[in-house]
């Protein structure tokens, strides 16, 4: 089991819920242009004090699924809910509770870099996962 995999268990717990959420935030992320891209669109939809949250030392500030679906479209979201098999509700509320714990954790640093290893590898497991999905 990959470092990624890992911190998806931890965060996210075993189980079907997994899989999807997984699968939907690889999506997303090929949507937006990675995990920076995602982290640039909800600060300018006015998440910045959470996203800079997620990423610094402190405690991660909380968004909503509304906020979520809000900063990425709700119909951009519901349709990558639905390529994975999820309500719009369901996606908005996984990605809400999940996202600040991901970026937290692969941002050791407080930085999410474009070389940064632990981001590569958890992309690469993504793609090697779902990549027959697509």
């Amino acid at each position: 089991m990959g470092l990624f995999d890992q911190l998806a268990n931890q965060v996210l717990g075993g189980g079907e819920g997994q899989a999807s959420l997984l699968q939907l935030a690889q999506k997303l992320m090929q949507e937006e242009g990675g995990l920076q891209g995602l982290m640039v669109q909800l600060q300018q939809a006015g998440l910045g004090e959470q996203v800079s949250s997620w990423l610094g030392n402190g405690a991660n500030l909380p968004v909503s699924p509304e906020q979520i679906r809000d900063a990425i479209g709700g119909d951009t979201l519901a349709q990558l809910a639905g390529q994975v098999g999820l309500s719009t509700e369901a996606a908005g509320q996984g990605i809400a509770d999940y996202l600040p714990q991901l970026v937290d954790r692969l941002s050791p640093s407080g930085v999410l870099q474009g070389d940064d290893p632990l981001r590569q590898q958890g992309m690469a497991i993504l793609d090697g996962l779902f990549g027959g999905n697509r």
